[in-house]
């Protein structure tokens, strides 16, 4: 609030200046001058205030939005590399069997960079689709993984491949 808006309040807009201002001006039979301008100068600077809107986020981020589309990229090719780095054989005697400890520290890590991602969903140009991308993205990815982790129940495996690509989706949708 301005100085100018503090004294339209102070001066026309409080609840004893208007009821003062009406009863000078309905009680002499005339309309007061200062009342109507008082109360123009008042709409005015009110019109104003509410007119004023900030832009969408994405707008802000300006001439950088190059870098997060980098970011994009950079975060989508890492989604597909730790799915493809958990599924290569590296001459591991038994593949089937991990160690659920190890399931759940890089379950533990994608959780935690996609909550960071999250964080920036604002950012894009569409951050409902971004954030909903992410969001069931965890859900379905992070939620099998834990399961496993904890359980050793394999039963919930075959969501997991769905929940990466919709992880993908949601660093590819940042390029909107």
């Amino acid at each position: 609030m301005g100085v100018n808006d503090a004294m339209n309040y102070v001066l026309f807009n409080n609840p004893v200046a208007s009821g003062v201002w009406s009863f000078l001006s309905s009680g002499s039979g005339m309309k007061s001058k200062g009342a109507i301008v008082g109360q123009q100068i008042a709409n005015q600077s009110t019109k104003t205030m509410v007119s004023e809107t900030l832009p969408p986020l994405y707008k802000l981020v300006g001439s950088s939005r190059p870098i997060m589309k980098l970011a994009a990229l950079s975060g989508a090719t890492a989604v597909m590399l730790g799915a493809y780095g958990a599924h290569h054989r590296f001459n591991i005697v038994d593949e089937k069997e991990r160690d659920p400890k190890d399931i759940f520290k890089m379950t533990n890590q994608y959780h935690f960079l996609h909550s960071l991602a999250l964080l920036a969903a604002p950012l894009a140009r569409k951050p409902y689709l971004t954030a909903a991308f992410l969001t069931s993205g965890m859900a379905l990815f992070c939620g099998t993984c834990y399961y496993i982790s904890f359980t050793n129940d394999r039963r919930v495996s075959q969501l997991t491949p769905v929940g990466g690509f919709l992880l993908i989706f949601g660093w590819l949708s940042f390029l909107i």
